[in-house]
C-alpha cells in the first residue's frame, strides 16, 4: 500500500468515526437555503452524503482514469510489438540483400582471380618459351663457332639481350 492509499484512508476513517461520535448532532433537523427556496433538514446529513456522493464520484473517475490509461497502455504495445516485429522482418531482408551481394561480390572476384591465374599461367608459359628460345638460340651460336673449343665467354648479339 502507498502513502497516498494509507493518506485517503485515514480521511475516510476519520470523517466515519467524526459522523459517529456527533450523529446526533448531523441529524438534528435545521433550515438549510438551498439560494431560491428554504427547507428542514440535518445539514450534517446532506454535508455527510453530499462528501460520500463526491467520493463515489472521485472512485469511479479513477477507476475510469485507470482503465483508460491500461487500454492505452495496452494499443501502445502492441503498436510497439507490431513495430519491432515490422524492423525485425527489414533487418532480416537487410541482412539477405547483404549475403546476396556479398555473395555475388565472392563471386566476381573468384572469377576475377580464374581470369588473372590463367594470365599468369601463360604469361609464365610464354616466358618459359621465350627462354627456352633463347637457350636454343645460344646452344645453336656454340655449335656453329665450334662447339666447346670455342671462346668461353661468346659475345652475346643485341638481338638476344633481355
Amino acid at each position: 500500500m502507498n502513502l497516498r492509499t494509507l493518506f485517503l484512508l485515514l480521511i475516510v476513517v476519520a470523517i466515519g468515526a467524526l459522523a459517529a461520535l456527533n450523529w446526533t448532532t448531523l441529524s438534528t433537523p435545521t433550515t438549510v437555503s438551498l439560494g431560491v427556496t428554504s427547507i428542514v433538514a440535518p445539514l450534517g446529513l446532506l454535508m455527510l452524503g453530499l462528501t460520500a456522493v463526491l467520493a463515489v464520484f472521485f472512485v469511479a473517475y479513477v477507476l475510469a482514469l485507470h482503465g483508460s490509461v491500461l487500454v492505452e497502455t495496452r494499443r501502445h504495445t502492441k503498436e510497439l510489438s507490431a513495430q519491432r516485429e515490422l524492423a525485425d522482418k527489414a533487418e532480416a531482408s537487410r541482412f539477405t540483400e547483404l549475403r546476396g551481394f556479398l555473395e555475388s561480390q565472392q563471386t566476381a572476384l573468384l572469377a576475377r582471380m580464374d581470369a588473372l591465374e590463367a594470365r599468369m599461367n601463360a604469361r609464365a608459359r610464354e616466358s618459359e618459351n621465350v627462354t627456352a628460345a633463347y637457350v636454343g638460340q645460344l646452344e645453336d651460336q656454340l655449335q656453329r663457332r665450334g662447339g666447346p673449343q670455342g671462346p668461353v665467354n661468346p659475345p652475346i648479339e643485341p638481338s638476344l639481350r633481355l
